[in-house]
């Protein structure tokens, strides 16, 4: 895009704006989405870190919109119950009917837990059907197409800002955001702007 514009840019400066602004994007775009609904798919995916292979905990509704991400070190039941702390946290997000998860233990552990500490409503059923799961696992699919030409990131800073750049502007062309469309680039790119107050 800046080259057809005569702007010549390295891409070094492209992965200092990236470090310098994804996460601010993922947190100013979260009060302008759609609510999601109470039908949750959870899953983790794996990216490779420094040469070792982190967790990324992500969930969506069952129409694909996006609810919330964690890249974590570990794969265990407090990881989980991290994730549905910090998923339940957002604005856009309600208390979940059913979590639909695959067959790893940690995740009726962690829903136990949270239940029983008053996190998670009573009435949330946690459905371990991995074939219910193939949505996420689809989505799982854009994440990968981003990541995997890297071969890495080199830290787990750099790999988490990162990964809130590329799900903030996934949610963008999902057409999470209220009032604009998925395919309309010209209007995300005015959003996108009004967000950060410059001239689009």
């Amino acid at each position: 895009m800046l080259q057809d514009r005569g702007v010549e840019v390295d891409h070094t400066t492209i992965f200092r704006w990236i470090q310098a602004y994804a996460a601010e994007l993922e947190k100013r775009i979260r009060p302008h989405l759609h609510m999601s609904n109470g039908s949750w798919r959870v899953d983790e995916t794996y990216v490779k870190v420094k040469g070792r292979w982190m967790y990324l905990y992500r969930a969506v509704d069952n129409h694909g919109q996006t609810i919330d991400f964690l890249l974590s070190a570990k794969r265990d039941a407090e990881t989980a119950k991290r994730f549905f702390r910090k998923a339940l946290a957002q604005s856009h997000t309600v208390n979940p009917r059913t979590i639909t998860v695959d067959k790893n233990a940690a995740y009726p552990k962690a829903a136990a837990a949270m239940k029983k500490d008053g996190g998670l409503w009573r009435w949330s059923r946690l459905r371990q059907v991995k074939y219910l799961n193939n949505i996420i696992d689809q989505d799982h699919r854009n994440v990968k197409r981003l990541t995997c030409p890297g071969l890495g990131f080199g830290s787990f800073w750099t790999a988490r800002r990162t990964l809130e750049g590329y799900e903030a502007m996934a949610m963008i062309r999902k057409g999470q955001v209220r009032n604009i469309c998925g395919r309309d680039i010209k209007a995300q790119a005015r959003f996108v702007a009004k967000l950060f107050e410059v001239a689009a």
